[in-house]
């Protein structure tokens, strides 16, 4: 575990993060990060989100690295059991899978935030014909399953964080989807739901 989830973490954030962006933007020559440091909304769940996936990487370093400082950082023992972590490990490893899915599925359509000044293509097909938003649902069992691979009070509070910022996130995608797109948007909405 003490190799495993810092490795995962790295995986993750390049798979998940960087080499999309890295391939919309070679692609296109559009930067998919669309967060603009304003004190709007969208901005501001951005800066947290990102303070999120800070607070987690801390968490992971201190559990592999540091384990003497571990323990401050309250250990729920009851749920340390093999089982339990072989479950959040391979719930872990499918949710990565589900989110690089989605993300190849969604191509040139693929944002990190809401771009205001590049129309995209709605993606209607593959995974995003079970789910409205198959990458924030990855990401949710990703920050769910992590509190199973490793059970403390902050992975508790890094979960329940980041699962309320991807539900307000959702629906002003949602939003600008719905103005954006129209009726064909409204109609993707009444057939499939927003997350599974």
């Amino acid at each position: 575990m003490k190799i495993f989830l810092p490795v995962y973490l790295l995986i993750y954030f390049a798979v998940a993060f960087v080499l999309p962006s890295y391939r919309v933007w070679k692609r296109t020559g559009v930067n998919p990060v669309t967060f603009r440091g304003t004190d709007d909304a969208h901005d501001y769940i951005g800066r947290l989100f990102k303070v999120v996936m800070l607070a987690l990487s801390a968490v992971i370093i201190v559990y592999a690295f540091a384990p003497n400082i571990y323990p401050y950082l309250l250990p729920v023992f009851w749920l340390e059991n093999t089982i339990i972590r072989y479950a959040g490990i391979g719930s872990l490893l499918i949710s990565l899978l589900w989110t690089v899915t989605a993300q190849i599925q969604m191509g040139n359509s693929w944002r990190i935030g809401i771009d205001e000044e590049k129309k995209t293509e709605l993606v209607r097909t593959g995974v995003f014909a079970l789910s409205r938003n198959p990458i924030f649902l990855g990401m949710i069992v990703t920050l769910s399953k992590m509190l199973l691979a490793l059970p403390n009070a902050f992975t508790l509070l890094i979960f329940v964080l980041g699962f309320v910022l991807m539900q307000i996130q959702v629906r002003l995608e949602e939003e600008f989807l719905s103005r954006t797109h129209g009726a064909e948007f409204d109609e993707f909405r009444s057939e499939v739901r927003r997350w599974i």
